[in-house]
């Protein structure tokens, strides 16, 4: 089983990327809003650390975004917790899907965390800023603050450029990267 990593900015368009592929897709967003919304173990957890900003089963948004505006540190407290639980969960997407010919991986922290393998194949997903700012700004809780603390905690974008094997330019026009993909794809097969 081949592992593809997709790295980029955020809202560079890295989960459509991921999705374009066509193969089993880990996509971490996903899986910590399902850990939010169903795992009390979680829950529990950070009330313990963050007893101020988490009052009640399941965790909501607007916790977190409280807990990450009033305080840096509170960030990395609550991805320490989390992020156990999503190693777990893509530990036994790995297992599930362990016969596949690829998977991809759609982790925001996937270098920052250590998770990827030296085997994996990197693909950087590269956008115009000001294309991403203008999508992001239409997200729904969108918040520049959160959005500058979570790049406090990334990697730098020409690092996670040099690491890739693969970059795609994504100008949000589906047919050029789904032409990209398959370039990639017949390289890989």
């Amino acid at each position: 089983m081949k592992r593809i990593g997709i790295l980029g900015d955020i809202g560079s368009g890295k989960t459509y990327v991921a999705e374009c592929f066509g193969f089993p897709v880990f996509n971490a967003d996903l899986e910590v809003a399902k850990i939010y919304k169903n795992n009390r173990k979680v829950f529990k957890k950070l009330k313990k650390e963050l007893p101020n900003y988490f009052d009640s089963f399941p965790v909501k948004k607007k916790e977190i975004i409280d807990a990450i505006l009033s305080n840096k540190q509170n960030l990395r407290k609550i991805i320490r917790i989390v992020h156990y639980e999503v190693r777990k969960k893509m530990n036994d997407f790995l297992k599930k899907n362990k016969h596949k010919k690829i998977v991809v991986l759609d982790i925001p922290l996937l270098l920052e965390n250590k998770i990827n393998n030296k085997k994996d194949i990197l693909i950087f997903v590269e956008s115009k800023k000001s294309e991403i700012l203008r999508r992001l700004k239409k997200r729904k809780n969108f918040n520049m603050k959160i959005l500058n603390n979570f790049k406090k905690i990334q990697l730098p974008l020409d690092f996670k450029r040099k690491k890739s094997q693969f970059i795609i330019k994504n100008n949000f026009k589906k047919n050029f990267v789904k032409t990209k993909v398959k370039e990639i794809i017949k390289n890989l097969i």
